[in-house]
């Protein structure tokens, strides 16, 4: 008897129930319309902007899925190098930065391409440039030899959730998985996106990274769906606030036959989501820009830019001229004249948090 959908006779026959899934459908195809035809209006600087925005929290949340925290400024400068933009190379990126970059890049950016293993082969080997994931060296850049099988819990109290198929699969699947992705069908892309993501984590060929490149799959397919080659929503960033729930309906769907109705579901309203939250990213750059037009003849000096683009970025914890003062190499009474000068200019205000240091906000 199976016990995983990979198990069952032509498991990757996938079947869903339309009455449940057209209507959230349609209002998915419905919210990309609106947010396109929203995004044409900005102007080619400000689309920039948003696709850089959302290309950030796209890498920086799939990985964070993962448990890898990377660091946003780094992620920045690695993606605005790559898309040639004003603000790039500000800071030297790692090398676990830019690998993920360089697979989100490719995805997104070369949507109209087809797949390959090479290509797969050249995405992994970007996410583990030192063959090692973490302290264990891994196979990289080839398909796995040994079992793979997905545990939680403890030493002694381990559950195994899902047990991928054996090694000697792999090849046979993901040839299969390669041509249906490369063939045009007569599925909606939207949902094929979500077919993308399942079939490729069931597969699970790689030694580790199946999570991240099978959300770059996806976003490469939604870019398609999309009909742009820039990103405006994030996926990841709404399947992280979903985690729990993301793995238990895989974990559910992966347990149960070729009938896919409630993971498709649960994809189409992650989606919905997402579209739904990019508006919070297009009205930051949208704020940014009006800002920069009423007070950019008034910065005094490059430190002042610098720290007001980091206000208005991912800028962590209060701003105290303590914090300005190391931030900037500069020196205490130096870094109180730059903040004094930004308030008196309306640019900052001092909050209302009370504790003992005096700490300051962006005015817009």
């Amino acid at each position: 008897m199976a016990f995983y959908l990979h198990e069952r006779q032509n498991w990757t026959d996938f079947k869903w129930e339309n009455d449940k899934i057209l209507y959230l459908l349609s209002e998915v195809r419905h919210l990309q319309g609106k947010l396109i035809g929203r995004i044409e209006l900005l102007g080619f600087d400000l689309k920039d902007e948003a696709n850089l925005e959302t290309l950030i929290q796209d890498v920086v949340q799939s990985s964070k899925i993962e448990g890898e925290i990377l660091n946003p400024e780094q992620v920045r400068s690695s993606i605005a190098v790559r898309l040639g933009l004003e603000n790039s190379g500000l800071l030297k990126s790692d090398r676990d930065v830019e690998g993920v970059v360089e697979m989100m890049l490719d995805a997104t950016q070369n949507s109209d391409k087809t797949i390959s293993r090479e290509r797969l082969f050249g995405w992994h080997g970007a996410l583990f440039p030192i063959g090692r994931s973490g302290l264990y060296k891994i196979e990289v850049a080839q398909w796995r030899k040994g079992d793979m099988q997905v545990v939680s819990g403890g030493m002694g109290k381990e559950v195994v959730h899902f047990e991928a198929p054996k090694a000697e699969r792999l090849e046979e699947e993901m040839e299969r998985f390669i041509g249906w992705f490369n063939t045009d069908s007569l599925i909606d892309p939207v949902l094929k996106a979500a077919i993308v993501h399942l079939w490729f984590v069931t597969i699970h060929p790689f030694d580790d990274g199946n999570g991240r490149i099978a959300r770059a799959l996806t976003d490469m397919q939604l870019s398609k769906a999309d009909g742009v080659n820039q990103r405006f929503y994030s996926m990841s960033a709404q399947i992280k606030q979903e985690r729990k729930e993301y793995y238990s309906i895989l974990e559910k769907t992966q347990k149960g036959d070729s009938d896919i109705t409630n993971w498709v579901v649960w994809f189409l309203n992650c989606l919905k989501e997402a579209i739904i939250a990019s508006n919070t990213i297009i009205d930051k750059v949208v704020r940014k820009h009006q800002f920069w037009m009423q007070n950019n003849v008034n910065i005094s000096n490059d430190r002042q830019r610098m720290m007001l683009n980091k206000l208005m970025d991912n800028f962590e914890g209060n701003l105290t001229s303590s914090k300005w003062a190391k931030m900037t190499k500069v020196s205490a009474d130096t870094a109180l004249r730059d903040i004094t000068d930004l308030v008196n200019k309306g640019m900052l205000i001092k909050a209302d948090s009370g504790g003992r240091s005096t700490n300051y906000e962006l005015n817009w």
